[in-house]
């Protein structure tokens, strides 16, 4: 159930949208103001280089800059603005390496239960682990862990469908999960050593 805190700040983000679209340059330093932080680590988590994240970055502001008017709900903003910048990156690693493509398996999501949650305390372990996954993975696990999306949002900014993204993070939970059991072995290793 949505909060009156949360319903207040999701009317006045779409009231900054709207105010964006009719190019109140305010409105749009606000909307700035409001993602940068999120969509720059969102672009790390992905690339997992922090200049192209950064060069990355100012193309999806130009991109909305000069988009924004044809932005039909601006309720979808949030969704909107992480489209452009998994868009941003899927053109880098096509520059990149074109001959490299997503294999997904066919996993049914509804056939087993989810991995352990992870505390906040378990952090940096989580972000070093994180870092060793694929982009794919990073990606689903960044928009559904770190900011909140929904699996159906998760689809709609990715261009996947809805069961290729329970799949993927079905997966992309695992994988962490043997990247944080690596970690920890690795740790154990040196403490012995």
């Amino acid at each position: 159930m949505a909060t009156r805190d949360s319903v207040r700040d999701k009317a006045a983000e779409e009231l900054l949208v709207l105010r964006c679209q009719l190019r109140d340059e305010r409105a749009f330093a606000q909307l700035f103001t409001r993602y940068h932080d999120s969509l720059l680590y969102y672009l790390r988590r992905l690339t997992g280089e922090a200049d192209a994240s950064e060069d990355l970055l100012q193309n999806v502001w130009l991109q909305v800059y000069r988009k924004v008017s044809t932005l039909k709900n601006p309720g979808a903003f949030r969704t909107w603005l992480f489209r452009i910048a998994h868009n941003q990156a899927v053109q880098r690693f096509r520059k990149l390496a074109p001959e490299v493509l997503l294999e997904e398996t066919g996993f049914d999501p509804g056939s087993q239960a989810d991995p352990d949650e992870f505390g906040a305390d378990d952090a940096a372990r989580i972000n070093s682990a994180l870092a060793r996954l694929s982009a794919p993975h990073r990606e689903v696990l960044s928009l559904r862990f770190l900011e909140e999306m929904s699996y159906e949002e998760i689809a709609t900014v990715t261009g996947c469908s809805l069961g290729t993204i329970r799949s993927r993070i079905h997966y992309a939970k695992r994988a962490l999960k043997q990247a944080l059991e690596r970690l920890d072995h690795a740790i154990e290793e040196r403490v012995r050593s």
